[in-house]
C-alpha cells in the first residue's frame, strides 16, 4: 500500500529533477549544435504535414459553431473575429502541442528509451559525459522551437480554413468574416499563444525524454515508458493550459473594456 501511494511521488519528483537538470545543462557548455540542428529538423518533418490537416477543421469547426451562434444574435459580422480569436489563444496551441507530443515525443521518448536499454546512456556516463546536456537538452530546445513556429502555421492554416468553410457553407460574406478581426483580438492574444506553445513544447520534450531515459525492461519496457509519456504530457498539457488561460483572462482585460 505504501508503494502505490509514494511511487507516483517518487515519479513526479524525479520528473521535477528532469526540469531542472534541463534548466541547468541548457546553459552548460559545450552546447551539441549539430544534435540540436538534426532533432529540429526531425520534429519539423514529422509534425508539420499532420499538424496542417488538423489545423483544417480545427478552425472549421469553431467557424462553423460560432457562425450559427453569431447569426442567432444578429452579430454575423464577428464571426471572424471570434474565429481568429479562438484560434489563436486556444486551438493553434493546443493542436500544436498534441502533434509534437503524440508525434516527436514518442519518437524522442522510443529512441532514448532504445538507448538506456542498450546500456549506450550507461556508457555516456562512464565516460563522463552528461547525457542531459548531450542528448535531452537538444531535443527539448528542438521540440520548443519547432512548437513555436508551428503554432504560428497552425494559427493562419486554421483562420483560413474557417474562412472557406464559414463562406463557402453558412454563406457569410468574405467582408463580415474579416470585418471584426481588429474588434475582439489583440497583440497580447499572440504573444500567449507563443507563449503557451513554448511551454507546451517543453513540456512534451522534458517528459518525453524522462520516460525515456527511465525506461527498463527491455523492448516491452520502453513500450510502456512511450505509453505512459503521451498520457502524461497530454494530463499535464491540458492542466497547464487551463491555468495559464485562467491568469491570462484576469491579467489582461478583453478589448473594449
Amino acid at each position: 500500500m505504501t508503494h502505490l501511494v509514494l511511487a507516483p511521488l517518487a515519479g513526479a519528483g524525479g520528473l521535477f529533477a528532469m526540469f531542472v537538470d534541463v534548466a541547468r545543462a541548457t546553459f552548460r557548455r559545450p552546447f551539441a549544435a549539430r544534435e540540436y540542428v538534426d532533432q529540429t529538423w526531425f520534429v519539423a518533418r514529422v509534425t508539420t504535414l499532420p499538424t496542417a490537416l488538423v489545423a483544417i477543421p480545427f478552425g472549421a469547426v469553431i467557424a462553423l459553431q460560432l457562425g450559427s451562434l453569431t447569426r442567432q444574435l444578429g452579430a454575423q459580422s464577428y464571426t471572424g473575429a471570434a474565429s481568429a480569436l479562438a484560434i489563436i489563444r486556444e486551438a493553434a496551441p493546443i493542436a500544436t502541442a498534441l502533434l509534437v507530443a503524440g508525434a516527436a515525443g514518442t519518437a524522442i521518448c522510443s529512441d532514448l528509451g532504445a538507448r538506456r536499454v542498450r546500456e549506450e546512456i550507461d556508457a555516456l556516463e562512464v565516460l563522463g559525459i552528461d547525457p542531459v546536456q548531450r542528448l535531452v537538452v537538444p531535443r527539448v530546445l528542438a521540440a520548443i522551437t519547432v512548437a513555436v513556429l508551428l503554432n504560428g502555421f497552425v494559427a493562419f492554416v486554421g483562420i483560413v480554413g474557417g474562412y472557406f468553410f464559414s463562406v463557402g457553407l453558412q454563406g457569410s460574406s468574405a467582408g463580415s468574416y474579416f470585418a471584426g478581426f481588429a474588434t475582439l483580438a489583440q497583440s497580447s492574444d499572440l504573444y500567449v499563444g507563443a507563449l503557451k506553445a513554448a511551454i507546451f513544447g517543453l513540456i512534451a520534450g522534458v517528459v518525453a525524454s524522462y520516460k525515456g531515459l527511465t525506461a527498463s525492461g527491455g523492448p516491452q519496457g520502453v513500450g510502456d515508458a512511450v505509453n505512459a509519456a503521451v498520457v502524461q504530457t497530454f494530463l499535464l498539457l491540458f492542466s497547464v493550459n487551463f491555468l495559464i488561460t485562467a491568469v491570462y483572462t484576469e491579467i489582461v482585460p478583453p478589448r473594449g473594456r
